[in-house]
């Protein structure tokens, strides 16, 4: 398994070139300047700040002289946030938005199987329909749409929850909730689409002839087969409530890397965007190995290739 894991993190490193690369020199290739602003600056100056922060000659010119400063783990300075670098920024709002998400990973899986699990018991009953009508709402809804929504009703209205903010326990609560709906949805249906298959096998028909009761079946033998699916969305669900979160921690001003990243992308920050990029590649390749291996280490019947 371990040359399996270095051939894999080996083949990752041309993703991220590739992935790099072509963030850097699309904002680059965007109309407009990060110098840009609403009042005219003289040519001569735009002309040293290129220089300055290694923007001048070609594209090419300023790619080579980027991907060089990346090689050796700099991801450059940030033009958006003067006097800070791209690694500054990011090794401090990083965590912020591992806390946010790591949060609502937990919750999207405790719930999500915990609804599945009562809604493939229940199957075609009235209990199976809510919930699948919930997980439908939940995929459905954007994450834009739901933030809005959970604040007028839990904040605004019945004040149990502050709006925004961040450094108590109390402020995590409703972003964590809000970016864990979505993933919470699609685990339920999963969930309830895979306990459905595994109770129609013969060892599930043997259990209940042993009269063992629904839940015991239900959880302790069923679900060890119905969790396989799980395991492999697990890892693209990680990456994606991570990466899910620039648009929470922005609508909730949680001091994450999202607003860091929308706030460069809107003023073509070629530095700060391509570094966020990087880092959630990074997690994507990550999560999707260690989903792999996981898998493989529940069902020894896969083999890794």
């Amino acid at each position: 398994m371990n040359a399996i894991i270095i051939r894999r993190l080996i083949q990752a490193i041309p993703v991220l070139f590739i992935v790099v690369s072509l963030t850097f020199l699309l904002v680059r290739s965007a109309p407009g300047s990060p110098f840009s602003t609403e009042k005219k600056i003289p040519p001569e100056i735009i002309a040293e700040l290129e220089k300055q922060y290694d923007l001048n000659g070609t594209i090419l010119h300023q790619y080579r002289q980027y991907m060089g400063k990346v090689a050796h783990g700099d991801l450059g300075p940030s033009i958006r946030y003067l006097n800070r670098s791209v690694n500054e920024i990011i090794m401090q709002t990083l965590p912020v938005s591992m806390v946010l998400g790591s949060l609502a990973y937990v919750l999207a899986l405790f719930f999500g199987i915990t609804l599945g699990g009562l809604a493939a018991i229940r199957h075609n009953q009235l209990g199976d329909r809510f919930i699948m009508l919930l997980a439908l709402l939940g995929i459905s809804v954007p994450s834009f749409v739901l933030a809005p929504i959970m604040v007028m009703l839990f904040a605004i209205k019945l004040h149990l929850l502050p709006v925004a903010g961040w450094g108590s326990p109390d402020q995590i609560i409703l972003p964590a909730i809000c970016l864990s709906i979505p993933f919470t949805a699609a685990i339920a249906r999963l969930t309830r689409g895979s306990l459905l298959e595994v109770l129609k096998l013969d060892f599930i028909r043997t259990a209940r002839a042993k009269g063992l009761s629904e839940n015991t079946v239900l959880f302790r033998h069923a679900l060890k087969v119905a969790i396989l699916p799980i395991i492999g969305y697990s890892g693209p669900a990680a990456a994606g409530i991570l990466t899910g979160s620039i648009v929470i921690e922005t609508l909730f001003g949680i001091p994450g890397i999202g607003p860091f990243f929308v706030n460069s992308a809107l003023n073509r920050d070629p530095f700060m965007t391509s570094g966020v990029v990087l880092v959630f590649s990074s997690f994507l390749i990550l999560f999707n190995l260690l989903a792999d291996i996981l898998y493989f280490v529940v069902d020894r019947r896969v083999k890794m290739e």
